[in-house]
């Protein structure tokens, strides 16, 4: 008798030595929950067809990936219009029709909705400052300095006015070839002006070539004269609001008296930076 109680006694101890050091189940739930990655709620539809087709891409043109049937269950990553994009396993996607889902949770969130001005400049003002050459007459070399502002009307079609400014000097034997006569050196600053439409060949992309034409006025020696133009040029895009431009230009008006008057075809190129605002 004695021995079975002191054997009882000696088992009471031993529980009541291990429940103390032990680690109540409770506690430790509370740490693991405590310690858990946090998960954002996962979003999913049914498949409620018999032989679903899930495609490719959101449209019927794109090829099939799988045909699954009814109750089937997939997280959705995205959403076009009427289409899912559903997680198929750990390394495959897949596009499914909504008609062909049952929805469990609000998917407007999802909607893929591409930035509507990621390509698109309509709306948008541009500034230029350009310098570069300037050959009047076709022989005269001069430096012109300048700038232009803009606006797109649309996608390809951008409205321009512009300025610029260069100081020509005619040597006296290019002035005789070119009016038969013995007459000195010309030496006078001109600046010039104009409205300009610039239609654009590939709009939207980061090199974007252009044709541009228009109509202004000369203003030299005292005198305005009417003159129109036309070239071509290219922005290349370093940034979405950024750009390097380069434009070649010939610019026509007519110059002197009543007695003298003669046509002037005058060349420019130019190196500018664009900014988009």
């Amino acid at each position: 008798m004695r021995t079975r109680v002191a054997i009882l006694i000696a088992g009471n101890i031993l529980i009541a030595s291990a429940n103390a050091f032990a680690v109540p189940p409770d506690s430790a739930a509370v740490a693991a929950a405590s310690n858990a990655p946090y998960m954002l709620t996962e979003k999913k539809v049914r498949l409620k067809g018999d032989d679903n087709v899930v495609r490719s891409g959101p449209g019927n043109t794109f090829s099939i990936v799988g045909v699954y049937s009814k109750g089937n269950e997939f997280t959705v990553i995205a959403k076009k219009e009427e289409w899912y994009n559903v997680r198929l396993s750990d390394t495959n996607t897949g596009w499914v029709h909504a008609s062909l889902c049952q929805e469990f949770d609000d998917m407007s969130d999802l909607e893929f909705r591409p930035n509507p001005r990621m390509f698109s400049r309509i709306g948008s003002f541009s500034f230029t400052a350009f310098t570069g050459g300037y050959a009047f007459d076709r022989k005269s070399n001069s430096l012109v300095l300048g700038g232009r502002v803009g606006y797109y009307l649309f996608e390809f079609a951008e409205v321009e006015g512009s300025v610029g400014w260069t100081h020509v000097v005619r040597p006296a034997e290019i002035v005789e070839s070119l009016f038969g006569l013995t007459l000195e050196q010309e030496d006078f600053h001109m600046v010039y002006y104009a409205m300009n439409a610039n239609i654009k060949l590939l709009p939207g992309r980061q090199i974007v070539p252009f044709v541009t034409g228009g109509a202004g006025s000369s203003i030299m020696q005292g005198s305005t004269e009417a003159s129109y133009n036309f070239g071509i040029g290219c922005d290349t895009f370093i940034k979405k609001t950024a750009a390097v431009r380069f434009e070649f230009r010939d610019y026509t008006f007519h110059s002197g008296n009543a007695e003298s008057r003669r046509e002037n075809t005058n060349f420019e190129f130019s190196v500018g930076t664009t900014f988009l605002f």
